[in-house]
C-alpha cells in the first residue's frame, strides 16, 4: 500500500469525481482526519459519506480516498474522539473506528453487481483493486483494546471478505475472532456470529451463548438455515418482537451487519427456512400486534404475502385470521402511508380497515 502522502501526491484529484463536482478539495478534507481537531475531523468524517460515497454510490475519487484512510488507520492521530457532522449521527468515538466503518461501507458498494456505465465501472474496478491492502490495513484492529474500534474493524471485514480474492483469509479470520470473544460485549459477539455465518462458517459455539441477542444473531445467519436448533431460537425470540428489537439499546451498539431493526432480520430468516403460514403465524401475530405502517415493507408486508398466497377471497383459515385481527387493531398500521395499501392489495385483500374489520368478523 502507498503511503498517505504517496496517495495525495500522486493522485490526480482535480480529474476525479464525486457526487457534487472535480474531486479538487477532497485532499485537503482527507488531510483534515490528521489535523487531531474534533470539529474538523468531524467535517472530513461527514464529507467521506455525504461526497465520496454519498448514499453507497461510487465514484472516482472513492478509491483513491479509501486507500488514503486505510493507509492512515495505524497513526495515532486517529485516535482523537470526534462526534461526525452529520446531522443523524451523534456517536463520539475514536476516529478511527469511524474509518472503519466508512471502509466497510464502501467495501459493501463495491460488491454491487448491477448494470454500470464505462466510468462507473471503472470507479468500481478500482474500489475492488485495493480490498486486498484494506483489509491489511482493518485486520490488526479486530482485537483492539477499544470497543468501539474493535466493533468497527469486525463490521468492515465482513464485507471486505466477501470479496473473492479474500475467501482465503475467511477461516483464519473466523478462528481469530471465536478466540477472542470472551472478551467482546453482547453486540460484539452477535457481530462476529454475523460474520461468521455471511462467510459460510456455521456459529454453532454461538447460537448456545448465554445473550439472547448473540443466539439470535448466529441463529438468523444462512449459514445455519438448515439447523432445527437455529430456527427454534429465531421463533423465540419472534414471540416477542419489541423485546428483540431492544437488544442493542438505542442502537448506537448494533452489529453494522444489521441496518434495521432487529425483527426484520429475524423474520427474513424464519421466512427463508419455512413454506407455511402455520409455521410462521405465532410471530406474524406478533409483530402485527407492535409494528407500524411505515415498517410494512420489512416485517407485516411479506408476512401478508405468505399469509395469503394462493387465498383469495378466502375462505380464511384461524390462523390468517388472528394474524388480520391483530392488524386490524393496531391503530399504528393505518393512516396516510401508501405501502400497506400494495401489499394488501397484492394479497387480494380490501385496502380500508373498516372493511378488513369485517372480513375478520365473517
Amino acid at each position: 500500500m502507498r503511503s498517505p502522502r504517496e496517495i495525495i501526491e500522486e493522485t490526480d484529484w482535480d480529474a476525479r469525481e464525486h457526487a457534487y463536482a472535480a474531486a479538487s478539495d477532497t485532499p485537503g478534507r482527507l488531510l483534515h482526519l490528521l489535523s487531531e481537531d474534533p470539529e474538523r475531523c468531524g467535517d472530513a468524517l461527514a464529507y467521506l459519506h455525504s461526497a465520496v460515497l454519498h448514499q453507497g454510490s461510487v465514484y472516482s475519487a472513492t478509491a483513491p480516498a479509501a486507500e488514503f484512510v486505510a493507509a492512515i488507520l495505524a497513526d495515532p492521530r486517529t485516535s482523537v474522539r470526534c462526534a461526525s457532522a452529520l446531522p443523524w449521527d451523534s456517536r463520539s468515538r475514536p476516529v478511527r473506528a469511524a474509518l472503519l466503518e466508512w471502509l466497510g461501507a464502501v467495501a459493501d458498494s463495491a460488491a454491487w453487481d448491477g448494470e454500470l456505465d464505462d466510468d462507473e465501472l471503472a470507479a468500481f474496478a478500482a474500489c475492488r483493486a485495493i480490498r486486498t491492502d484494506v483489509f491489511a490495513a482493518v485486520e490488526p484492529f479486530l482485537d483492539d483494546t477499544d470497543a468501539s474500534v474493535r466493533q468497527a474493524a469486525v463490521g468492515a471485514v465482513t464485507p471486505l471478505l466477501a470479496a473473492p480474492e479474500l475467501a482465503d483469509r475467511r477461516g483464519p479470520t473466523a478462528g481469530r475472532l471465536m478466540r477472542s470473544v470472551g472478551l467482546l460485549d453482547p453486540a460484539g459477539r452477535a457481530a462476529v456470529a454475523l460474520n461468521l455465518g455471511s462467510w459460510g462458517i456455521p456459529p454453532m459455539a454461538l447460537l448456545a451463548d448465554e445473550h439472547p441477542a448473540v443466539r439470535g444473531c448466529a441463529a438468523m445467519t444462512p449459514a445455519l438455515d438448515d439447523s432445527p436448533a437455529a430456527l427454534a431460537e429465531i421463533q423465540a425470540a419472534l414471540r416477542d418482537p419489541r423485546a428483540a428489537d431492544a437488544w442493542f439499546g438505542s442502537g448506537e451498539n448494533r452489529p453494522a451487519q444489521l441496518d434495521g431493526q432487529v425483527r426484520f432480520f429475524l423474520l427474513q430468516a424464519l421466512l427463508r427456512r419455512t413454506t407455511t403460514f402455520d409455521e410462521v403465524a405465532d410471530a406474524a401475530v406478533a409483530v402485527a400486534r407492535m409494528t407500524n405502517a411505515y415498517t410494512v415493507d420489512s416485517d407485516w408486508g411479506p408476512l401478508l404475502a405468505r399469509a395469503f398466497a394462493g387465498a383469495r377471497g378466502g375462505p380464511f383459515s384461524p390462523a390468517q385470521r388472528r394474524f388480520l385481527a391483530a392488524l386490524v387493531d393496531n391503530d399504528e398500521c393505518w393512516g396516510a402511508i401508501a405501502n400497506p395499501i400494495i401489499w394488501l392489495d397484492a394479497a387480494g385483500l380490501p385496502a380500508e380497515r373498516e372493511q378488513l374489520r369485517a372480513l375478520v368478523a365473517v
